[in-house]
């Protein structure tokens, strides 16, 4: 590693966006905040960008928390599983509200950047990384940084070709022959393009700082940057390029997407590599991922994780730590979240099953119509005995 890529890679902090309540995840999130949703055997949601922003090089990164952070904050700690707590290093959990604006909780995403500008500048970084915490996906930031400084860009927004049948449900970025955007478009009824924004964004931070520090100071509405700031950006004439990104990613906020990626993350050549040694996902526990059972006595197809008992028949699915199947069990296409237990005879079909949860005996819980979801420490049926 040269002394340019070091210097360069310090040129730019990242900011978290992991406040959402996640109120598409009904049961799933109603005491936790979606990035700390578990995902995939032994993962939180926010582990896929925080193993982003550690593999990019990123040295310095602020999680701003504001819905249910107890269980984010004590996932993410001080970013040590990480490797994000060196001496120039580390990762900052932020307070939902700044002390310049008493107790006020943020507005929106750019109102949430508003309230931290104390602690980037004390940071003084030239460029802001602005991430969301709850999408699956692998992301070098530094390739699109050097993408961002190359084009001599204001604004870079990451964006990711979509279906044309499904780009109404997206902000999408119509641009240029040479990828600057020239309009950006909110969830159109008919829209001119395919090009959606990921809610990934670099901004030159200077120039950020005066625009939202000049809007604070006279009105207060420039609270969101798909809303408020890119538009702003587009208006006034500033560099904004489109960023395209052609890998997996998924943005995990609803129950069928969320059931969707799990399944996808059974098969690496659909979704994501978890075995890349070159671009590992770290987590808070990093003893080893879940491992892939093909086909061995009872499990077809799933991923288990350690300290599972399983005395049942599991097909295509995903359990997670300490996660215990009683004796004729039929699990198929479920997500089964840490210490959960099934019972007896319990029949699953397309089910995601929160952490803790309990099923008694006999259960059916069939979601081919809709996907079955059993909540947090949930008891469904008859309590389970002990033995």
């Amino acid at each position: 590693m040269d002394l340019f890529t070091v210097v360069m890679k310090n040129e730019m902090i990242a900011m978290i966006l992991a406040g959402g309540q996640g109120t598409r995840l009904g049961k799933l999130t109603k005491s936790i905040a979606k990035p700390a949703v578990p995902f995939g055997g032994r993962y939180r949601i926010i582990d896929f960008t925080l193993s982003n922003c550690a593999n990019s090089g990123i040295n310095h990164v602020g999680v701003v928390t504001q819905y249910e952070p107890l269980a984010l904050n004590t996932h993410v700690g001080n970013g040590a599983n990480w490797g994000l707590n060196g001496i120039n290093s580390g990762v900052t959990i932020l307070q939902p509200y700044s002390s310049s604006e008493g107790s006020k909780w943020f507005e929106g995403t750019a109102h949430a950047i508003y309230q931290n500008i104390d602690y980037i500048d004390q940071l003084n970084p030239q460029y802001v990384l602005v991430l969301s915490g709850d999408h699956i996906y692998k992301m070098d930031y530094e390739e699109m940084l050097m993408e961002h400084k190359k084009k001599h860009a204001s604004l870079s927004v990451a964006v990711l070709e979509v279906p044309l049948k499904e780009a109404s449900r997206f902000g999408i970025m119509n641009t240029d022959d040479n990828n600057r955007i020239i309009e950006f478009e909110e969830k159109p009824e008919n829209p001119k393009s395919n090009l959606a924004s990921m809610g990934i964004y670099i901004f030159n931070w200077g120039r950020l700082r005066n625009i939202l520090t000049t809007n604070y100071a006279k009105d207060s509405t420039m609270n969101d940057f798909g809303k408020h700031v890119i538009p702003a950006y587009l208006e006034s004439g500033e560099n904004v390029i489109a960023y395209r990104f052609d890998g997996y990613w998924k943005d995990v906020g609803t129950i069928d997407s969320l059931w969707e990626a799990n399944m996808e993350f059974l098969n690496p050549e659909m979704a994501l590599d978890i075995r890349d040694k070159d671009w590992r996902i770290y987590s808070r526990n990093n003893i080893s991922p879940p491992h892939f059972i093909a086909e061995t006595g009872s499990a077809k197809e799933s991923l288990i994780a350690d300290g599972c008992y399983v005395a049942g028949e599991i097909n295509h699915s995903i359990l997670s730590d300490d996660v215990q199947i009683k004796e004729g069990a039929k699990i198929t296409d479920s997500v089964i979240m840490s210490g959960a237990t099934i019972g007896k005879n319990v029949i699953l079909n397309r089910a995601i099953i929160g952490e803790n949860a309990i099923l008694g005996d006999g259960a059916i819980l069939d979601g081919t119509d809709e996907i079955a979801v059993v909540g947090y420490s949930e008891v469904i049926g008859v309590t389970i005995d002990e033995d």
